[in-house]
């Protein structure tokens, strides 16, 4: 599928970084995300200033909903025709979702299979160590087999060994299935931390926009601050079944998006400014 195909490039991406910085599994994580952004950057500017625009143009989009409240048809049509002149996209957001989405879950198969995506090993080795582990578990085996496999037999096959130590944490554990292990809980609740800032300077925005406009808040806007809480309670519900290279992942990601708004904002509103002070 899709996300499959997507995590085996990464794969190449992650081993690439992993044997380039002297085999360390967290650090190429910290890296890949790192460039993973840098990537995604020219997406994050144009997501940034498509929300600043359509945010400055609710007073219009209000007056337009206000005027057609009795006429939804031509209410939608006013307002496709405000975001035609202004150069517009209504569906700029939803291109940022899907992208987020398709990322997360190819991530999240890369990390639960290192294997198959970062090492290329071969699926029948793959499938032997599988059975022998099986054999050995009477019969069971972890839905994330591949870390299984690393974490057991490591020790005697050198070509599927990933060194997971990071900081003293062990990337390759599950929080559900080790929760007696306080140290599992370290990176997710530093990601709760980063999401709760991320998420305040969003909706601290939102609501100075708010307070200066006596209208009610457009459904854009409602739309975004529901985003601005799911995504961080579906990472942390996911982050709490997979592995924990998972998690670091999203934590670096996440500090990263946030050091990416405040910059973009910046740079955005100085734009303004001048264009402003031009005309």
């Amino acid at each position: 599928n899709m996300f499959q195909f997507i995590a085996n490039i990464f794969g190449y991406l992650l081993e690439w970084l992993y044997n380039g910085i002297g085999q360390n599994y967290g650090i190429a994580l910290i890296l890949f995300t790192i460039i993973l952004r840098i990537i995604l950057l020219p997406l994050t500017i144009k997501q940034q200033k498509s929300m600043k625009k359509t945010t400055a143009l609710q007073g219009k989009m209000q007056e337009i909903q206000f005027k057609y409240k009795n006429n939804p048809e031509l209410m939608n049509k006013e307002i496709m025709e405000l975001y035609k002149r202004e150069n517009l996209s209504p569906f700029s957001g939803c291109i940022s979702s899907i992208v987020q989405i398709l990322i997360i879950l190819s991530v999240f198969y890369l990390v639960s299979r290192p294997l198959t995506y970062m090492k290329k090993i071969d699926p029948g080795i793959i499938e032997n160590y599988k059975n022998e582990i099986s054999a050995e578990n009477d019969g069971k085996i972890s839905n994330y087999y591949e870390i299984e496999i690393i974490q057991k037999k490591a020790a005697q096959d050198e070509n599927i060994k990933v060194n997971m130590d990071f900081l003293g944490l062990d990337l390759s554990k599950v929080p559900s299935q080790n929760m007696s292990d306080a140290t599992v809980y370290i990176i997710p609740l530093l990601y709760v931390v980063s999401s709760i800032f991320s998420i305040r300077m969003t909706t601290g925005k939102t609501k100075k926009k708010e307070e200066s406009n006596s209208s009610e808040p457009d459904m854009t806007q409602q739309m975004n601050k529901s985003m601005s809480y799911m995504m961080p309670i579906m990472a942390v519900s996911i982050a709490f079944v997979a592995p924990l290279g998972l998690a670091l992942y999203w934590l670096i990601s996440n500090i990263l998006m946030i050091l990416e708004r405040i910059v973009i904002n910046k740079y955005v509103d100085s734009k303004e400014e001048k264009t402003l002070c031009l005309k």
